[in-house]
């Protein structure tokens, strides 16, 4: 059948593609489960749980909420409100994500998504509770979606390698390093004309996007922490393996065993450190074409 293709489909995406695909399917999932939940609720004419799950994921600006919601500071950065919402978001997240996933890995993403989202939501309830201008909005005001997370990731990798090219519809080749400076300022110059905790929350993300690389060329991973909690939770979740005897002769025993030459994954893990401490422009001719037909494998 048609539904099961796709779905089969669907799933050997997800489990195969890389950490940036595995963010973008998760955030379109959890968009057209509230979609399928809006449509019910118009239907029955009842929006009462719809509202109510809403707001329980959403961020709010009250503290004394926050404080009865803590899951909030991770949840509402998968939550979108319309389709430009979530698409601009995550055209956002392929672009700049396959460009940080190129030069740092796969693990390192998802431990700056999450850290982008909350500092972004924490300058988000900061500001609305400190700036005199926010006073009357800080008991209803609430926010959702990806645009924190995604800026850390444009952030970070812009201050991995700031002259990356990419081509743009109209505008040519551009240098990253201009398309994230240009995005930080119309960020900083439209607070006043609406969305302003929105706009707040991306630079709580840019942030948190250049302290990041910036810690990380120092020899400090902020999302060490993180990966070593998703390792144990997949540990424990992972079904054991069979234990399969086996057993050498005395000749086999003694043999010695012939030298093991370095693997790729040796070699690519010494370019991403090389690219941590120094930056891209720092790898040698030969180690950008490694990196490049690697990452096409």
């Amino acid at each position: 059948m048609l539904t099961n293709s796709i779905t089969q489909e669907i799933q050997h995406k997800f489990r195969h593609g890389n950490m940036v695909m595995k963010l973008i399917f998760v955030n379109i999932g959890v968009f057209l489960f509230f979609g399928v939940f809006s449509v019910l609720s118009y239907l029955l004419q009842n929006f009462d749980a719809y509202n109510w799950l809403l707001h329980k994921l959403e961020v709010p600006a009250s503290v004394d909420v926050l404080l009865r919601q803590p899951w909030s500071l991770f949840t509402y950065m998968f939550l979108h409100s319309g389709i430009l919402h979530i698409l601009f978001n995550l055209l956002w997240l392929y672009w700049f994500g396959e460009i940080f996933v190129l030069f740092l890995g796969d693990k390192k993403i998802l431990p700056l998504y999450l850290l982008g989202g909350v500092v972004g939501a924490l300058l988000y309830v900061l500001a609305f509770n400190l700036l005199p201008v926010f006073a009357p909005k800080v008991a209803t005001s609430q926010m959702l979606g990806a645009s924190a997370a995604v800026f850390a990731i444009v952030f970070a990798a812009a201050t991995l390698s700031p002259d990356y090219e990419v081509r743009l519809l109209l505008f040519g080749v551009v240098r990253i390093k201009y398309i994230a400076l240009i995005a930080l300022v119309l960020d900083i110059i439209s607070i006043p004309y609406g969305n302003a905790g929105g706009y707040i929350a991306h630079l709580g993300g840019a942030l948190t996007g250049v302290l990041y690389i910036k810690a990380l060329r120092g020899g400090t991973d902020f999302g060490k922490p993180l990966n070593r909690f998703f390792d144990f939770v997949a540990t424990v979740f992972k079904p054991k393996p069979k234990v399969k005897v086996t057993y050498k002769s005395s000749d086999e025993r003694s043999a010695p065993k012939a030298p093991r030459s370095k693997s790729d994954q040796e070699k690519i893990d010494e370019i991403l450190d090389k690219i941590s401490r120094s930056g891209y422009d720092s790898l040698t001719k030969e180690e950008k074409d490694f990196l490049f037909h690697y990452s096409n494998k």
